[in-house]
């Protein structure tokens, strides 16, 4: 899950699984598998970088 700010300044958490498409309008469009779409302040670059992290994060292989 990652964290982003919807054009009104609002926080929301989004499954990084289920998004499709991003589109830089100035501002980023991301689109989801399911056909929602949401307005974020974010770049698509911030976007892509944390949904890059979030799956390093959750295929990390930790030797305990």
């Amino acid at each position: 899950m990652i964290t982003l700010t919807r054009l009104n300044k609002r926080v929301v958490v989004v499954n990084a699984d289920l998004i499709k498409m991003l589109e830089s309008t100035p501002d980023t469009l991301v689109t989801l598998v399911n056909g929602d779409t949401m307005m974020v302040t974010e770049t698509v670059d911030e976007v892509v970088r944390r949904a890059i992290d979030y799956q390093r994060q959750i295929r990390a292989f930790n030797v305990v």
